[in-house]
């Protein structure tokens, strides 16, 4: 799957995506708080996510359990910060459930689904505590894994045209 149309680009303590997508930022949206959609596109395969959940309110949580091809599971939990519908998710590790913190916070997600002509502009910027946490997320390969799962996400957005529900 090639990832040509997705940009990367990293910054101090940041990490950055972004694409085009010829649909409505109401769908990426989405595929983003829609457990059974997250499902289908989060991991880069071969790796899959064994379990999503999405409490899709501020301070609700999120969790998602990426599986590596020999079954191992590593657990990403956070909890909502900012929510506008179709637009803009805020999403943290600072907290696992609530406001119980978290013992090892790593970053805050910042996902846009930005309105243009033809469809939408879909950003994540990943915003780490410090440059060690970037670094370490840039080793895990954020430059390859996250324009995979942009172009797995575009592959089921593209199979879809009428909804992903």
């Amino acid at each position: 799957m090639s990832a040509n149309l997705c940009r990367t680009w990293t910054e101090d303590r940041e990490l950055g995506l972004e694409r085009p997508f010829s649909c409505a930022p109401e769908r990426l949206f989405e595929a983003w708080t829609e457990p059974r959609i997250l499902t289908k596109w989060f991991a880069p395969k071969p790796w899959s996510v064994a379990d999503a959940s999405c409490d899709l309110r501020i301070g609700g949580s999120s969790r998602i359990v990426m599986r590596s091809p020999d079954g191992a599971e590593f657990p990403n939990t956070g909890v909502y910060l900012e929510i506008d519908p179709g637009r803009r998710l805020v999403v943290t590790d600072a907290y696992v459930d609530g406001w119980t913190p978290s013992r090892q916070p790593f970053m805050t997600l910042v996902l846009d689904f930005l309105p243009q002509a033809g469809g939408a502009l879909y950003r994540a910027r990943v915003l780490h505590w410090s440059v060690a946490d970037r670094e370490r997320h840039e080793a895990m390969g954020f430059h390859q894994g996250w324009p995979i799962c942009t172009e797995q996400l575009a592959a089921l957005v593209a199979a879809a045209p009428d909804g992903l529900s």
